[in-house]
């Protein structure tokens, strides 16, 4: 390792380790980086812009950040979750196991999981513990874990990010993220119903069948969004950006015109929100793009390929070192700093074992969304505990069940990889 490297590392941890924000800590130590090495500190600022500008890819990541905005502020999550209650509310922890369903349908608009917790999660928070069957822990708990689904199903603003580092194919991404996330839904729903039936939850009054069409109906404009949003994708007729144009503009359309739900000081507060959204998650982008000139610059890609190719690592013990680093690393980064700050450095050497990227890249956002609930410091935990007055200690208490179970099921994943590329394949990808 050169002393450069060495000073601008320092540099890095040195800064976040006293409470500076990830992203800044990078461009600290890269600028440290640059002025050891003795090159030009505006190598920075011109790798930044240059990286952004020409990543046409990102642009969809502000526009699914107002997608699922909007739905938050109008009537759309509301609807959605009125629908939810009546297809899978009358079983015994009948609230749970909507809770489940409103993120699996609703990641197929937002790919946030954060979106999903602040939005979506609160309403249902809200009504579980207004039944009296559930203790707020226990609420916050497993709508923390079902957002994880969120950023699974497409779209996904993780696996956009992951398409960027990678140059894989996003729409194979987004195929190959339907089934891991259909399973992490029922592994979810399957641990509700053990708890549920274990602490004796009551059953939930059961809305009649005969309301059921009326219901559907009246969500049927929402639950169209992910149908319009994938079919201008896999036909061909627009890009992923586009398509994230159109559904926010589709949202917008819903909320302001058929529900008359949204407005217009209301859309003012959601593009102002979004913006700064927008903004932070563009700063972690920049951020990464010119430490990967640092890291390019020092070989290090090459020198990970070089040192397991040495080893003879087998990729299935590769896939399972890496994930169970990305598991610790999940504990203390977001999720959007890993993609696009460590899974770069292994991209070589998933090339050279012969690894599929689209494999590998499903399971790094799954692993991602796993470290969002992990404690001490899953930030999923600490956007649940802000929206609902929820302390984190009871959440923390409840969450063990729903953490466990799904790292077994990212496990599974990694020793079966046709769980993640079988719809992929069968459509040409």
């Amino acid at each position: 390792m050169s002393l450069e490297l060495l000073l601008g590392l320092l540099g890095l941890f040195g800064t976040a380790a006293i409470g500076m924000p990830v992203a800044y800590s990078i461009i600290v130590g890269v600028l440290i980086y640059l002025g050891v090495a003795g090159q030009d500190l505006a190598i920075a600022g011109e790798t930044m812009v240059q990286r952004l500008f020409d990543g046409f890819l990102l642009l969809a990541v502000p526009l699914f950040i107002v997608s699922a905005n909007i739905m938050n502020a109008g009537s759309i999550s509301d609807r959605l979750l009125k629908f939810c209650v009546a297809l899978v509310g009358r079983f015994r922890g009948g609230l749970g196991h909507v809770n489940v369903v409103a993120s699996l349908i609703f990641s197929g608009m937002s790919g946030s999981a954060v979106a999903d917790a602040a939005g979506i999660g609160k309403l249902i928070i809200d009504m579980m513990i207004k039944s009296g069957r559930y203790s707020p822990g226990y609420a916050a708990a497993i709508t923390a874990a079902t957002a994880t689904i969120g950023p699974i199903i497409p779209p996904s603003i993780p696996l956009v990010l992951y398409a960027l580092v990678s140059d894989t194919s996003i729409a194979a991404l987004f195929l190959g993220g339907i089934v891991p996330g259909l399973i992490m839904g029922a592994v979810l729903m399957g641990t509700n119903a053990w708890i549920a039936h274990k602490r004796n939850f009551g059953e939930e009054e059961a809305i009649p069948l005969i309301k059921l069409p009326g219901i559907t109906l009246n969500a049927a404009p929402a639950l169209l969004m992910p149908v319009i949003l994938l079919t201008c994708i896999y036909s061909g007729v627009t890009t992923p950006t586009e398509a994230a144009a159109i559904a926010a503009f589709y949202a917008l359309l819903v909320s302001a015109f058929l529900y008359r739900t949204l407005k217009f000081k209301t859309l003012y507060d959601v593009f102002v929100d979004s913006a700064r959204s927008a903004a932070s998650v563009g700063v972690v982008i920049g951020a990464s793009m010119i430490l990967m000139y640092v890291v390019i610059q020092e070989n290090v890609p090459q020198m990970i390929s070089d040192v397991m190719a040495g080893s003879d690592v087998s990729p299935l013990v590769f896939l399972i070192i890496v994930n169970m680093l990305v598991l610790l690393l999940g504990c203390v980064l977001d999720a959007t700093v890993i993609i696009l700050v460590i899974v770069p450095l292994f991209i070589p050497t998933c090339n050279a074992l012969g690894i599929d990227l689209v494999h590998f890249g499903v399971l790094i956002v799954v692993n991602s969304m796993i470290g969002l609930v992990t404690p001490p410091y899953g930030i999923l935990l600490f956007v649940i505990s802000a929206v609902s007055q929820i302390p984190l200690k009871d959440m923390i208490r409840e969450i063990w069940p729903f953490l466990g179970i799904l790292v077994a099921a990212l496990f599974v994943m990694i020793l079966v990889p046709d769980i993640v590329l079988w719809v992929p394949r069968s459509l040409g990808y």
